[in-house]
């Protein structure tokens, strides 16, 4: 893709073409100029590895691509307008000669460049905005009386940078790796997007009247702590964090067992933390769509609404999530069936006979009241338990 030969006169930066610059959506309006601030300029010298050198129209046209293509490129990456002013650098030109050679090579339809583009740019602007806040203290806070901000956070910055960059390149990698390999067990091409999945959300109770009672930093520290606990356990068994939200966090796994261990480990966890409040929890299982690292479908909205009509402490399921746990054997069809194995059993025993082993089920399941859920009509939800430590 190259832009128009009518456009291509050296320092030609004609007003009609969209201007966009590389700078975060939250941070300018779409009419600010790039600060002139001489700190901010010398750091973004530092973290960006090169001056400032082009305008969006001489980015685009050095790169190759046409001043729209490279409007949606930026605006997808989370960049916002900002005219014509010089700000852009080398490593923005071959971000798009990158990004528009995989369309011309065929490796990536245009639409999936602009979601590359997009989901890249949402989840590292969320990385970045929670470094930066992690390190404030340490970027505000002299560590000696008498030093500057300047003084401060240049060197940080500097020391920080080339170990940061090292540690997401191999954090990628290793996601990048598992991905994969989920991907190419699938079963069909089909179960690559629409699969079927244990999805879970977890809730902290009474949220909103703690953020009324407790100050800030309390409130914060305590979210964080739930998302830190959480996160933790969805990694060590085996399961993926799909999001957090405050005072939820939302989680699927490829089979039931393991989303079923998963909330009830969250429960325990948090009752044994004073300072928290009580947790509930809904789970289902079948199909889910996958994008961009989000769960879409009826699945997903009923794992939600279960989790909203739970006890406190406690694990709600849906009738597809119970007969999956049977099916595997982690759970058995009734309480009563587990009765009468172990009836059956005894008999043996008395009998002189060599029993039959017993299922080792690890949870059990009861049958909860039907009722209307809304907009999914009328569910039969099942209380989980735990039967035995694994």
């Amino acid at each position: 893709m190259t832009v128009d030969d009518t456009t291509s006169g050296a320092g030609e930066e004609p007003p009609s073409e969209p201007s966009v610059h590389p700078t975060p959506h939250h941070e300018v309006d779409h009419t600010a100029e790039p600060t002139d601030d001489p700190l901010a300029i010398r750091l973004e010298q530092l973290i960006l590895g090169a001056d400032r050198r082009y305008t969006p129209f001489q980015a685009a046209r050095t790169a190759g691509v046409s001043m729209d293509l490279a409007s949606r490129f930026w605006r997808a990456m989370g960049f916002a307008d900002i005219g014509q002013a010089r700000a852009l650098t080398e490593a923005d030109v071959l971000a798009l000669r990158r990004l528009a050679g995989l369309v011309e090579a065929g490796l990536l339809s245009e639409p999936m460049a602009i979601q590359v583009a997009r989901s890249t740019g949402q989840t590292t602007a969320r990385l970045a905005e929670w470094q930066i806040d992690s390190f404030l203290a340490g970027l505000t806070e002299p560590p000696e009386p008498g030093m500057t901000r300047t003084e401060v956070t240049y060197p940080l910055v500097e020391l920080l940078l080339p170990e940061l960059q090292e540690f997401l390149v191999y954090v990628w990698r290793r996601q990048l790796a598992a991905a994969t390999g989920r991907v190419v067990q699938a079963a069909d091409d089909e179960e690559m997007v629409d699969r079927r999945l244990a999805v879970g959300f977890a809730d902290l109770v009474g949220f909103t009247r703690l953020t009324r009672r407790l100050e800030e930093e309390e409130l914060g520290e305590l979210v964080e702590a739930f998302e830190t606990t959480a996160a933790d356990l969805v990694a060590a068994h085996g399961g993926r964090l799909i999001k957090t939200l405050g005072d939820e966090v939302l989680y699927c796994a490829d089979d039931a067992g393991t989303a079923a261990e998963i909330a009830l480990r969250l429960i325990e966890a948090m009752n044994q933390d004073e300072t928290m409040p009580a947790l509930r929890v809904g789970i289902a299982f079948g199909t889910v769509t996958t994008r961009m690292g989000d769960v879409f479908g009826t699945t997903v909205n009923l794992a939600s609404r279960l989790t909203s009509i739970a006890p406190k402490d406690a694990v709600l399921v849906d009738g597809a999530f119970a007969e999956e746990l049977t099916r595997t054997g982690d759970a058995p069809a009734s309480e009563a069936q587990a009765a009468e194995q172990a009836a059956a059993a005894e008999k043996e025993r008395q009998e002189g006979l060599e029993p039959t082993a017993l299922p080792t089920y690890r949870y059990g399941l009861q049958p909860m009241w039907q009722r209307p859920v809304r907009g999914l009509g009328v569910v039969e939800p099942w209380l989980l338990a735990r039967r035995g430590r694994s």
